[in-house]
């Protein structure tokens, strides 16, 4: 019996998740390394030791402050990011769909884009008032044009020829949007959304900065304030953390929603 000869063997799944793995941790293990022995026998008061640092954060983020806390901000930034979301892939696709309302809201989206969301917060005040409402809009209004403007070019980037097809088969309307130009805008669309996270965490510290009773952003002026050092730091460890989670989940959602985009771009790789 003639033996087949086989082909190399590829590469193994779990050699690539534990290569994956180790350029996620490398980076922050060697940053938290480089921190470590900079601050070292550190005698600045705005400056304390990492070590010290560390053991204070046990102390300051209880399960009590963290409800207290850290779910108020989470509940904000969710909140302000799903309203940017909406309003951002809705209108996205409405003035990338025609090149008429595209020229009419053009000058007007480039002169709001420029206004910083930060300076609008006193505005915001004065409309919305001081309690959540005013600290979702600031989210919204900053996380909304990432995600405007790359649902714009996504739609506008749709294939002439899958739409042309589209419209020879009786596929218009509503049914042309959900079938032909979000699948073929969502890589686009991502990035705005990938975008928007960042600059929603850091509206979300700067809101809660203004006449705010709970929140990280409070929290860690408070700590500023009383010259909590360590305490601020920590704050700022927490915000780090929640950043890099966030980071986590919006990776794995992406890749279980474009994962026929992420396929149709490794078999092209792998293609001679």
């Amino acid at each position: 019996m003639t033996a087949v000869p086989r082909g190399p063997a590829g590469p193994s799944p779990w050699g690539g998740l534990l290569l994956r793995a180790l350029f996620v941790v490398a980076l922050p293990a060697l940053l938290v390394t480089l921190w470590w022995l900079a601050s070292d026998g550190s005698t600045n008061v705005y400056w304390p030791p990492l070590r010290t640092i560390l053991r204070t954060f046990p102390d300051v983020w209880t399960r009590a402050r963290l409800r207290a806390d850290l779910v108020p901000s989470l509940l904000r930034l969710c909140a302000g990011y799903a309203a940017a979301a909406v309003a951002g892939i809705g209108l996205g696709t409405l003035i990338g769909s025609y090149r008429k309302v595209r020229a009419v809201c053009e000058p007007v989206l480039e002169f709001l884009r420029a206004v910083p969301p930060p300076v609008l917060v006193p505005v915001i005040m004065l409309f919305a008032g001081i309690g959540d409402t005013m600290k979702i809009v600031v989210i919204a209004s900053g996380c909304v044009w990432p995600i405007l403007l790359n649902t714009i070019e996504g739609v506008r980037a749709v294939d002439p020829v899958m739409s042309e097809t589209a419209r020879s088969y009786g596929i218009t309307g509503p049914a042309r949007i959900r079938s032909v130009v979000l699948p073929s805008a969502s890589p686009r669309i991502f990035a705005g959304l990938r975008q928007a996270l960042s600059i929603g965490i850091i509206l979300m510290v700067i809101s809660e900065m203004f006449a705010a009773s709970n929140g990280l952003g409070f929290t860690i002026v408070q700590f500023q304030r009383g010259f909590a050092i360590p305490d601020m730091w920590t704050g700022i460890l927490v915000l780090g953390l929640l950043g890099f989670v966030l980071s986590v989940v919006f990776q794995a959602v992406e890749r279980r929603v474009l994962g026929w985009y992420h396929g149709l771009r490794d078999s092209s790789r792998r293609s001679p």
